[in-house]
């Protein structure tokens, strides 16, 4: 299945060269899960604060759950502070 990855702020540092913007595309095996996304760019998962499938918000233990199918969009934010 292809499914796009979209990080944000210093997330984009796990990006692959010739990522286009904050986004890219890969494909993955059937039956996969956000976590094994993340976890196929390095990407830290206490980093991933904030994880969306097509724009809803995956609890914890749903990132962990096969999830994903074809055509999905993964975007994904860390922590922020401010005020």
């Amino acid at each position: 299945m292809r499914v796009r990855l979209e990080l944000y702020a210093s997330l984009m540092g796990y990006l692959p060269a010739g990522a286009n913007r904050h986004a890219t595309e890969c494909e993955l095996p059937d039956g996969s899960t956000a976590h094994e996304l993340l976890d196929r760019f390095g990407v830290p998962r206490d980093k991933a604060h904030l994880v969306l499938r097509n724009g809803v918000f995956l609890h914890a233990p749903e990132r962990d759950a096969p999830l994903l199918v074809d055509g999905d969009v993964i975007a994904v934010w860390p922590p922020v502070a401010g005020g």
